[in-house]
């Protein structure tokens, strides 16, 4: 399809989880609902349309070792955009990726800027390791090199405890999240365990990534802060094998992750009564693959989200909670297109018949 070609996409266009129309239009780039003033180089696509999935926890230019090359870093997003996933918010990453925004065939990304953790308590070659006598200028830093958000390492092994702790006290978290905010950004933090919780949601925090600590102790106080989980379930599911693998120097952590595991569904189903926003993410880019996303929606219903709420979590809502458009009037036209109604079985997600990136047909 030329640039100049009309691009007209019917069936059912989902713009919004009630708002189902017959067709929408592409006109240089941008969704219409007017029947634009064309006779000819009109391209049709039919389907089921929905807004460019949400890969809320993914990290575009990091592998198991570290930062990776632009070439590296560009399979990562096709493997996303191939997947439906157009607009990724970055939890971190060493890489510097902002040549993809010149790229308007590659996804859309909102970066958190580099990982924050504790010296020695996290992945070698992922994260800035400071004191907390640093962190409130490191978050500064990656606040202004971000796209809005900072990411924190929240808890992590500690070698000596041989568990899961947390790696902050909680007036460095406080100063640190107070800053984030006064410089327009919003802070998240990875955590696996419960420790950590309660002193970074009343700090202030805005989302935690994971999130399988949860209690029936810390799931009230979330809800009632509005604080957003990312519960990333394809990579928790990781869990046993990490535990298998460190049982005979950290019983105790192997122990526990085994623990945080076996009652992932029942955490995430628990928060999501609560009223706690719950959005997708994959944690691509570590250990796991990118391309996950359909995955990540199909583990929230499994943990007992209603189909249409898990759509909303990487469609509609995520959108708005990252402050984009979805198919919104004149809104760039990224969106997926699939042979049969998502919000009947979302495993149709796996399978989308048509990528459209700023009124393109990928494929």
């Amino acid at each position: 399809m030329s640039d100049h070609a009309v691009l007209h996409v019917k069936g059912r266009v989902l713009a919004g989880p009630e708002d189902v129309r017959d067709e929408l239009w592409v006109v240089g780039g941008r969704i219409t609902y007017q029947r634009p003033h064309v006779t000819r180089d009109v391209r049709t696509v039919s389907g089921w349309a929905l807004p460019g999935l949400v890969d809320a926890h993914c990290h575009v230019g990091l592998d198991r070792h570290g930062p990776v090359d632009d070439a590296t870093s560009e399979k990562q997003a096709l493997a996303d955009r191939d997947a439906g996933a157009l607009l990724i918010r970055d939890a971190g990453s060493p890489s510097d990726t902002r040549w993809i925004d010149e790229r308007d065939d590659l996804p859309k990304i909102i970066r958190a800027g580099r990982h924050i953790a504790r010296t020695r308590r996290y992945i070698r070659n992922y994260a800035h390791e400071v004191e907390p006598d640093d962190l409130v200028a490191y978050v500064a830093r990656e606040a202004q090199r971000g796209d809005g958000w900072v990411k924190l390492v929240g808890d992590w092994i500690d070698r000596e405890a041989g568990d899961l702790t947390a790696c902050w006290p909680r007036g460095a978290v406080e100063a640190a999240i107070a800053e984030a905010h006064r410089l327009g950004a919003r802070v998240t933090a990875h955590c696996f365990a419960e420790d950590s919780l309660r002193d970074l949601v009343e700090a202030g925090i805005d989302c935690i990534e994971h999130a399988t600590g949860l209690t029936e102790d810390t799931i009230p106080l979330f809800a009632e802060r509005g604080v957003a989980i990312v519960p990333t379930l394809v990579n928790i599911a990781t869990f046993p094998a990490l535990a298998d693998g460190g049982e005979s120097k950290f019983p105790r952590w192997s122990a526990h992750l085994r623990r945080l595991h076996e009652r992932r569904y029942d955490t995430v189903r628990a928060a999501y009564d609560a009223g706690i926003p719950v959005f997708v993410g994959t944690d691509a880019g570590g250990s796991l693959a990118h391309g996950l996303v359909a995955a990540e929606v199909a583990e929230l219903v499994k943990a007992g989200i209603p189909p249409l709420k898990a759509l909303s979590a990487t469609t509609w809502g995520a959108r708005q909670w990252l402050g984009r458009p979805a198919l919104d009037e004149g809104a760039p036209a990224d969106l997926v297109v699939y042979a049969s109604d998502p919000r009947a079985d979302v495993r149709v997600l796996a399978a989308p018949q048509r990528v459209i990136l700023n009124g393109r047909v990928i494929g």
